[in-house]
């Protein structure tokens, strides 16, 4: 029950999904959390059934695509709980599915943007709270679409390749600070963002898309939000003191064939 004792905590994307599933799981581990998103009215219900005391869990309504947003989210953090030790990089977006020919720049922008840029920003802004601290740990959302193509997909898929691109140079870059950085990489997940890529590959027979993903899953199913945060908590902790650098797979095996 003491994992992340002392430790303070940034997740973003933290309005439900694996960053409200994370948020519960660091607070539980005896962690201080802000949880960042942009859509503030889910944040606040977010907050609200967590029911974490103020001395224990504060929100900030940020962008993560905006610098000026992520400085003060990182900013918030410190003034509120006294510094940074873990950032969980884990807002993101899925875009519009369909034929990359079809695709408008601005929708494969806005992916990127999301999805890389806030992930970078994140990053950046973090690490010099993290150094007065004497170190800390980055944990970075990227996907088994961070591993392979997935027609349909090409902008998302696009940006979890990138994260892991990013996540190993700012693992080596900040290796001398005693900054470890990892990503965690979920397989289909049973939650908003794979209901929307069901609904968008087949509108009307989101069940049947799920099914010819779970079919693909050697373990048969779907994963869920808290086993994410599981391996989030893991790589936030200290018992991953000599993890860095690496892709941290949960997928039910779907990359293994």
């Amino acid at each position: 029950m003491n994992r992340l004792a002392g430790k303070v905590a940034l997740v973003t994307g933290g309005s439900g999904g694996i960053g409200e599933a994370a948020a519960r799981r660091f607070l539980a581990e005896g962690a201080r959390v802000m949880l960042v998103d942009v859509n503030e009215e889910a944040l606040i219900r977010v907050a609200k059934a967590i029911a974490a005391p103020a001395d224990k869990l504060a929100v900030c309504v940020a962008d993560v695509s905006v610098e000026a947003d992520v400085k003060r989210y990182v900013a918030e953090c410190a003034k509120r709980f006294g510094g940074v030790d873990v950032l969980f990089d884990n807002a993101g977006i899925e875009g519009k599915i369909g034929p990359l020919a079809n695709l408008a720049v601005e929708d494969f922008d806005r992916v990127l943007a999301v999805n890389v840029r806030g992930a970078f920003l994140g990053i950046k802004h973090a690490v010099p709270e993290m150094v007065k601290r004497g170190g800390g740990s980055i944990v970075v959302t990227s996907s088994v679409a961070g591993l392979v193509g997935s027609p349909g997909l090409s902008a998302y898929v696009s940006s979890k390749h990138a994260v892991i691109g990013l996540m190993r140079t700012a693992a080596a870059e900040l290796a001398p600070l005693k900054i470890r950085v990892n990503t965690v990489n979920p397989g289909p997940i049973d939650n908003r963002m794979m209901r929307s890529i069901e609904d968008q590959a087949a509108p009307g027979a989101g069940d049947a898309v799920k099914a010819k993903f779970t079919a693909l899953v050697p373990w048969g199913r779907y994963g869920t939000n808290e086993e994410i945060a599981n391996m989030a908590l893991f790589l936030a902790s200290d018992e991953s003191g000599y993890c860095t650098g690496s892709v941290f797979l949960a997928d039910g095996g779907f990359t293994a064939i």
